[in-house]
């Protein structure tokens, strides 16, 4: 049961963890395509 438990509770918070990784990735993306334009607006 203790067992049982602890597994849903994984598999409850891997999603959420996942999707924070995707968006995380989607930034970093974002930004590298567009560090150029963003430092010459800067600068």
């Amino acid at each position: 049961m203790e067992f049982k438990r602890k597994f849903g509770k994984q598999k409850k918070s891997k999603p959420q963890k996942g999707l924070f990784l995707v968006l995380l990735l989607a930034l970093v993306l974002f930004l590298w395509y567009n560090a150029e334009s963003l430092l010459k607006s800067l600068f």
